[in-house]
Order: structure tokens, then sequence, then C-alpha cells
């Protein structure tokens, strides 16, 4: 079934997209909580419109992704851990963690948006990238230090 989407989906496509799902997902999921709506002809005229509004909304959110990307790249976070012999780190420093230090220094980060690969289980200085917006990416420093 094609539909389109009203809002961005992570697992779908971003707003305003025509994509084929399922008729069972479309009927019983995307259309009941207005996510989606079908693709006919009349559907795609009014979307026009809508699509025209939400693009212009998408470049005011890109715009303000990248200012908030200049921010985040000029800080640094600093993380306090208990360290044992040769300077190993008691356990690991996580995105929760990272998501800690950051919204303590005023910035609201979802640890799902923080994208390390592996924890940290080391002493030193880490280059961490944070998902801003869709394609947004800013490379943050991360210090891991003695508590």
């Amino acid at each position: 079934m094609k539909i389109i989407l009203r809002e961005d989906l992570s697992n779908l496509g971003t707003a305003g997209t025509i994509v084929n799902v399922a008729a069972g997902y479309a009927r019983n999921y995307l259309l009941p909580r207005n996510l989606a709506i079908p693709a006919t002809g009349t559907n795609l005229k009014e979307f026009e419109h809508e699509k025209r509004l939400l693009d212009s909304k998408r470049a005011k959110r890109l715009k303000e992704a990248e200012t908030l990307k200049a921010k985040l790249e000029k800080i640094s976070c600093s993380i306090a851990k208990k360290v044992g012999e040769n300077d190993k780190l008691f356990g690991s420093v996580t995105t929760q963690d990272i998501e800690k230090a950051f919204n303590s220094e005023g910035f609201v980060i979802d640890k799902k948006d923080i994208l390390l690969i592996d924890a940290i289980k080391a002493l030193g200085v880490y280059t961490v990238p944070i998902r801003v917006f869709d394609e947004v990416v800013a490379n943050t420093k991360v210090w891991v230090v003695k508590e």
C-alpha cells in the first residue's frame, strides 16, 4: 500500500515522502495515529501544499541544528570516574554518563543521539559524535579524568 508520510519516522523516511508499506501496518498503525495518509490523487494534490510548509520548517530546524552543532563543537565535557591501578577505570563511560555531563552544561541531548560505538574504558580525551539533526553530526570532546 502506498502512503504519504506526515511525520518523520526513523524506520520509514521523512515527512512528505511516498513509501510502500504493508497494508496492515498502514491500516492498523500509521493511519489511525495520523502519521500517514493514503497516496490517492486528491491526497497528493493536498499534500503538495503541506510539503512546502514542511520543507520550510525543515530548513528552519536544519539552520538551528547547525548553530547547535557549532556550539557543541566549541565546548568540551569532563567526566570524573574512579580509577584503580595503572589508571584503569572501574566500569566504563557510557552514553548515559555523557548525556548527564552535557545536560549539566546546559545542553539537552538524548542518549540515543550519542553515536558512541564502544564504551570508553580508559582515561583520556575522546571525540564523541552527537547527532543533532538527521544528517547534522557534531563531534565533541569528552575528557575522562580521575575522580
